[in-house]
């Protein structure tokens, strides 16, 4: 059980676009510029059910959004990691959706690169794919190439003794997001 909560919350830190200011390349420069006028979609608050498949791994889990919660930890990724990343590039895609991409490195959880796309409403559903690759890590299973994708649908109002971050997962465990340890801070 610790191990599919570790690798779910390595999927979701694993499409984090970490919100540090990054220089571009060249062709970054050329696409579509994430601007103050372009804000990206806040997800409607409320309880979002989300399945993270990677591989033949699934995980559904629930989590409990207010508007703060989501600022704090936006669809492409907790914002907790923002000092971890050198590389952040998340645009609009002219076909729709966004497009993201991130090097982060997650301390004993190894340096990240991964990229992706987010589409959907976000009032409703909205769907990520992400493809990362990770090196260095502590936990072996955790190298390489990983393909994640994140099936997220709106619940309705949060249940009676869920906070914003509170998060159920699989066998009846509840966490709360807003207090977990950031990987690479003691």
């Amino acid at each position: 059980m610790r191990l599919g909560v570790m690798l779910a919350g390595m999927a979701i830190l694993g499409v984090s676009a970490c919100s540090k200011p990054a220089e571009k390349t060249e062709a970054e420069a050329a696409a579509p510029a994430f601007t103050p006028s372009q804000t990206p979609p806040k997800r409607k608050p409320g309880l979002w059910e989300q399945r993270v498949s990677t591989g033949d791994f699934v995980q559904v889990s629930r989590i409990c959004l207010d508007a703060a919660t989501d600022e704090k930890i936006s669809f492409w990724g907790s914002q907790a990691t923002r000092d971890m990343c050198e590389k952040n590039v998340f645009s609009a895609r002219v076909a729709g959706g966004y497009q993201f991409s991130s090097v982060c490195d997650m301390g004993s959880g190894g340096k990240t690169t991964t990229s992706g796309t987010a589409t959907g409403d976000f009032n409703s559903k909205y769907v990520i794919q992400a493809e990362s690759s990770t090196e260095g890590a502590a936990a072996p299973q955790m190298n390489g190439l990983h393909k994640v994708t994140v099936e997220a649908a709106w619940q309705g109002a949060c249940p009676e003794g869920y906070k914003p971050g509170d998060m159920s997962l699989p066998g009846g465990m509840k966490i709360n997001i807003l207090e977990l340890p950031v990987p690479g801070k003691g």
